[in-house]
């Protein structure tokens, strides 16, 4: 996927995470080892989520390996030690999978498959 599909997914991911009450802190922050795509919070909850705008969920499950998912943990501990205020909130890290709908009309969505607690 191209740069554009994939902020278009990450819009998309943000958008999906407003509407269920998230508040949105951060987006596309470098730090760290790695990057976080969206960073976002609810009550008591910190979530960093993982935005992949893939063809298909397999290709997007697929690119989310353990070393991805070490510079994800790396770039957290990396914004948290940054930003204190926010030490205290169970944090969570999450991945969406955004795959568009390939042949069908456009104003049709994308599927959005929001996948929970993928480091443990």
């Amino acid at each position: 996927m191209s740069t554009l599909q994939g902020r278009s997914g990450e819009e998309k991911a943000a958008s999906y995470l407003s509407r269920r009450g998230f508040n949105i802190i951060a987006r596309n922050i470098r730090i760290g080892r790695g990057e976080l795509d969206i960073i976002a919070c609810s009550d008591e909850l910190l979530l960093f989520v993982e935005v992949k705008t893939h063809k298909t969920r397999e290709s997007g499950l697929l690119a989310v390996n353990e070393d991805k998912c070490a510079r994800l943990y790396s770039a957290a501990e990396a914004w948290l030690a940054k930003h204190p205020a926010y030490a205290g909130l169970q944090c969570r890290f999450d991945l969406i999978i955004v795959t568009p709908r390939m042949g069908l009309p456009s104003w049709i969505p994308p599927r959005i498959e929001h996948m929970k607690d993928i480091i443990n």
